[in-house]
């Protein structure tokens, strides 16, 4: 089974660095773009093998990512909350400069260093738990399809990151080296016991925007 895994389009939080989290932001003008370019690009790769069902986060960012792939298949969108963001607690709606200027230094430095068991301020996620609920959603998945299917999941760059760990066998603890990029296609397989990493932070298909966002 594969399944392709996608960032959402960009928003106006993300050109301004700032945490989102669960706040419920929409994509931007560009993000829009995003979106239907990726859309046509996956309309073109389902001529070849077909894409079977498509799930997203229940938040507006993915789920406007998701709308126009789902109109260009014929498929419903899926929701699953699971594919949600992390919870960023005291973060969220924050820049980094702004969390080092409000007295949260310790609590940005331990973020930065990724402490598995530190939760965020404020009903925020540890990194262990939300490492667990990305495994639940992508385990719930596949466990719903069979195994020569392939299905999108539109989602976040946190849950991304844990995925991309997931496949490759990356601990949680160590410091990001892979892409997340805003509307990149990630592929992963699923061979009835394990994740594996297929392809990782494509975005040809946005090339004629001429953006690289991270």
């Amino acid at each position: 089974m594969e399944l392709v895994l996608i960032r959402h389009g960009v928003t106006a939080w993300n050109q301004q660095r700032r945490f989102q989290g669960q706040i419920d932001t929409p994509l931007s003008e560009e993000g829009h773009q995003q979106a239907m370019l990726t859309a046509r690009h996956l309309s073109i790769l389902s001529q070849a093998q077909s894409i079977n069902a498509i799930y997203a986060s229940d938040l507006k960012r993915a789920w406007s990512t998701a709308e126009p792939i789902a109109r260009l298949l014929g498929l419903p969108i899926l929701k699953q909350s699971l594919l949600r963001e992390r919870h960023y607690g005291v973060f969220e709606g924050k820049t980094h400069e702004e969390l080092q200027l409000e007295g949260l230094q310790s609590d940005y430095q331990r973020w930065r260093n990724r402490e598995p068991d530190f939760a965020l301020p404020q009903g925020g996620e540890s990194l262990r738990d939300f490492f667990d609920r990305t495994h639940r959603a992508l385990q719930s998945i596949v466990a719903a399809h069979q195994s020569n299917e392939r299905i999108v999941a539109v989602t976040h760059g946190g849950f991304l990151d844990c995925a991309y760990r997931i496949a490759s066998g990356v601990a949680m603890t160590e410091q990001r080296q892979h892409p997340l990029h805003n509307a990149s296609l990630n592929r992963i397989a699923w061979d009835g016991e394990r994740f594996s990493m297929i392809e990782w932070g494509q975005i040809d298909h946005l090339d004629s925007l001429d953006i690289r966002r991270d």
